[in-house]
């Protein structure tokens, strides 16, 4: 029997790079397939989830006919069974299908669909061919209407001969396929491919102009910005054979001029058109015209603003503030630790708002008098800051209201009232003891005349008698005198002088006083 020559076929699962001490399990391992600690060194074998292979599920179909009885763990909104009453995609309804038992839903089908690493994260999978129909049946509308149109705008090009010219209808069709083959946009008129690509051998924008101070490349738009030269005689290093001067700048803007008058002019029908070679004069004439009547309108809005919000005055250039100005000088100055000059005088921050302004013939400002957290002028004691001044009147006018308004007036009144009948007391006593005194002089002054008489005719008894009664007299008048005389003027006016008044009261008993019948007296009491 003939042995089969054929060498065996290669382990699938042993790799020959890796040594047998290492692809061996020890004997001390767990021989279970979940314990293969190498799985990652073997060969592993081809994926099943391949892309051709994903599965998919059509979103939003429905398994059988729906209920028409509410089954106990359906959605409380439409009655199916495969969600929750929170992810229930329908509209919410006022009673749902639990309530009502009406327009329950049917079921949703839900499919298990394993997909894969790739297959997760395939932008196409589950995208149906069927819908790029309408995309393609659309080109060929827009296909069909463009041969149509190109037909019946030429018509066929017959020959002299009567034959009709296929070739030239080919080329032009052919012409027309490739420019709608470049464009990428149905909707621009300009192919992006012409806008966005140059031939190979044009110069390129940025190596035109080398001066680093002409005009900047803008490679975001790929234009030379222009706006900065306003200046004449600012013109680009590729136009150096033209001279850089006020004329040339000035003859490019004319230029420019007449080229966007014609651009005009052929957008609308009627106009003249504008030829700078031909009629120069016409040209800087109506640009003469075109800047004085940009000049006035530039100046009428101007001249509105100002009129409706004011500020020409910090508009107006001060001719002196430039000669004011001292940009060096070799004056020698110190500064302090705070930075002020020294020996200059410190000056007083002004406030944003006006300072120092009398108005409606006030003499102090406003915010001068402050009165029950109330500002007010201190001139007229006035609260309303367009208020007239009053002067003296309004303050005492102010005084009588707030007196009335607070109740301090009655209680002033009762004061004059009680200083009054007080004032009328003591006017009285005083008059009383002025009468007593006056009467007792008199008095005296009639013994005395007495006694002289009495001395003439010759009764010296009687005499010596009446000249002692008259002595004793004299002397109560004389201590009265003294006594009426060293009398202050509040004593005058309150009668009773303090030292009287304290006495008294050292020496009165009170009443209420349970002592008061012990002093003097040497006597036990006996308590209760």
């Amino acid at each position: 029997m003939a042995q089969n020559s054929k060498p065996p076929g290669p382990d699938q699962s042993r790799n020959e790079y890796i040594p047998s001490f290492i692809s061996k399990r020890p004997f001390w391992a767990e021989t279970t397939p979940d314990a293969d600690y190498l799985e990652h060194q073997r060969l592993q074998s081809a994926p099943k989830d391949t892309l051709d292979q994903a599965k998919w599920y059509e979103r939003g179909k429905k398994a059988g006919p729906a209920a028409t009885k509410f089954r106990k763990g359906a959605c409380e909104n439409c009655g199916a069974m495969t969600h929750k009453t929170k992810e229930c995609l329908s509209r919410p309804r006022k009673l749902g299908a639990r309530w009502t038992g009406r327009d329950i839903q049917a079921d949703e089908v839900v499919e298990d669909v394993q997909l894969g690493w790739d297959a997760k994260r395939d932008r196409w999978n589950g995208y149906d061919p069927r819908e790029y129909t309408a995309v393609v049946k659309e080109y060929e509308e827009l296909e069909a209407l463009k041969r149509a149109t190109a037909k019946s705008k030429d018509g066929d090009k017959t020959l002299e001969n009567g034959d009709v010219d296929t070739d030239g209808i080919n080329e032009e069709t052919a012409d027309s396929d490739a420019r709608y083959g470049e464009e990428t946009d149905m909707g621009r008129s300009q192919p992006t491919s012409t806008r966005q690509l140059r031939l190979r051998e044009d110069t390129a924008n940025y190596l035109r102009n080398l001066d680093l101070d002409s005009a900047k490349y803008n490679p975001k738009t790929r234009t030379m910005d222009t706006t900065a030269l306003k200046e004449a005689g600012e013109m680009d290093a590729e136009e150096g054979f033209i001279r850089s001067s006020d004329e040339a700048a000035e003859f490019e803007r004319a230029q420019r001029y007449a080229w966007e008058t014609q651009e005009a002019a052929a957008a609308k029908a009627g106009t003249k058109k504008l030829h700078l070679q031909a009629n120069p004069t016409e040209g800087e004439i109506l640009r003469k015209k075109q800047a004085q009547e940009a000049a006035e309108k530039k100046a009428a809005a101007r001249k509105a603003l100002l009129e409706r919000y004011g500020g020409d005055e910090f508009l107006k250039q001060d001719p002196m503030k430039k000669a004011r100005q001292v940009f060096e000088n070799e004056r020698y100055v110190e500064y302090d630790e705070s930075g002020r000059v020294k020996g200059e005088a410190r000056q007083i921050a002004r406030s944003k708002y006006t300072e120092d302004v009398l108005v409606n013939n006030h003499t102090s400002v406003w915010g001068s008098w402050w009165r029950d957290f109330t500002w007010g002028y201190a001139c007229c004691h006035s609260t309303v800051k367009n208020s007239y001044c009053t002067g003296e009147s309004g303050r005492v006018a102010f005084e009588e209201a707030q007196g009335l308004r607070t109740g301090q007036a009655l209680l002033l009144e009762d004061d004059k009232s009680q200083d009054k009948e007080t004032d009328l007391t003591r006017r009285k006593v005083v008059a009383d003891e002025d009468s007593k005194a006056q009467s007792r002089i008199e008095a005296v002054v009639g013994d005395e005349k007495e006694r002289l008489r009495l001395e003439q005719t010759g009764d010296a008894r009687e005499a010596d008698g009446h000249h002692g009664t008259t002595e004793a007299g004299s002397n109560a008048a004389t201590t009265a005198t003294a006594h009426a005389k060293k009398r202050t003027l509040q004593e005058l006016q309150s009668g009773i002088s303090e030292e009287e008044l304290e006495s008294y009261k050292r020496n009165r008993v009170a009443a209420d006083d349970p002592m008061a019948a012990l002093l003097g007296k040497d006597e036990l009491v006996e308590l209760h």
